[in-house]
């Protein structure tokens, strides 16, 4: 427990002091942050914002989970590194379309083709990588069944259909808190919620471990490092809690690409590992929700322009949350009651998961 609560520490402390220092540097450099024409007019104000932000709390949260470890004079595990990685490597990936958006001086910055293709070799080496290092139980980070609250029994799949599964789930989420960030801190805070509710989950399953005596028996979690994917977990929550000082409305830096495909990324790693992968649909509901709004737009614009020969919408703006701006909300509102659902939804997810070892 004393690493989890070291690790959060450390990274909220770097991200409090660090943020303001990245503000600082890359406002110097002119990093700042292209607004799409097309988007709410209120956004034209945030244009030269300093982006590119989640390079600090990917660092303040690597930095954190190895503090801990050097704290506790414990090794680092194979599953806390392939969430680390994958955090990373999703990471470099949105850099990349960061820095095109700065150096171009445009909206736009990878390629589709090549920002999915980045995507897929990060994901495809975690999912290979998650499904070696079994311990000395033979568990290894990753599940060959697809799983819930648990693996799910008669849902094993083949090695090529788990990659496949993975890859899925990785460019879900990722591109979900992506289209999220789209106003101050609502990506940050939703997110923080989530990760804190993955600490609470890790901590309850390594409680629980099979591979405990106090774990034996028919309510006990199959999970290879839960301890150590805790700790990753805190370190996430608190990295973000030092973030959102500087992010929440106004914004004096964004996280860009940078931040919400990392971030994404480590919520489907500490899926994956943790046996949850459907029940992260339910404690990340607002990204679903926000995903679901992008899809349901161009799908009802298609269709209509199809039937019609007129396209239609069925939201003045998508994603979601700019519709409610292009309502009248203002953006500190839009923000606060998105935060709200996205607090339902870690609460029901977490009622399910703890309802579940109570019913057995």
């Amino acid at each position: 427990m004393i690493s989890i609560l070291f690790g959060g520490a450390v990274a909220m402390v770097l991200t409090l002091i660090g943020t303001r220092w990245a503000i600082a540097l890359l406002s110097k450099r002119g990093y700042g942050q292209e607004i799409r024409d097309d988007g709410p007019t209120s956004h034209h104000t945030k244009r030269g914002t300093p982006t590119m932000g989640g390079t600090v709390f990917i660092l303040a949260t690597i930095v954190g989970y190895f503090a801990a470890k050097v704290f506790t004079m414990t090794a680092p595990t194979a599953s806390a590194l392939l969430v680390l990685f994958l955090m990373a490597g999703m990471g470099a990936v949105g850099f990349l379309d960061d820095f095109i958006k700065i150096f171009r001086q445009r909206s736009l910055g990878l390629r589709s083709k090549a920002k999915l293709a980045g995507q897929t070799m990060v994901a495809v080496i975690f999912a290979v990588l998650a499904l070696q290092f079994p311990d000395d139980r033979g568990q290894k980070p990753a599940s060959p069944f697809i799983s819930f609250i648990r693996d799910i029994g008669w849902l094993e799949l083949p090695a090529i259909l788990v990659i496949i599964w993975i890859l899925l789930l990785i460019a879900g989420m990722s591109n979900g808190v992506n289209l999220a960030d789209g106003l101050d801190g609502l990506a940050t805070g939703a997110s923080m919620m989530v990760f804190g509710a993955y600490t609470l989950i890790c901590i309850w399953q390594f409680n629980q471990s099979c591979a405990t005596a106090q774990g034996v028996g028919a309510k006990c979690y199959e999970v290879r490092d839960p301890h150590d994917l805790a700790v990753v977990a805190a370190c996430l929550t608190g990295a973000l809690f030092g973030f959102l000082w500087w992010n929440a409305s106004p914004a004096k830096i964004f996280m860009g690409d940078t931040g919400s495909l990392s971030l994404g990324g480590a919520l489907a790693g500490l899926a994956v590992m943790t046996r949850t992968e459907l029940l992260v649909l339910l404690l990340g509901g607002l990204f679903v929700i926000i995903t679901a709004s992008v899809i349901l737009q161009v799908g009802y614009f298609k269709v209509t322009k199809r039937t019609a020969g007129v396209g239609k919408r069925l939201f003045r703006m998508a994603p979601l949350q700019h519709h409610f701006e292009m309502l009248g909300w203002e953006q500190v509102n839009v923000v606060i009651r998105f935060w709200i659902i996205q607090g339902l939804c870690v609460v029901i997810g977490l009622g399910v998961f703890y309802a579940e070892w109570v019913t057995g």
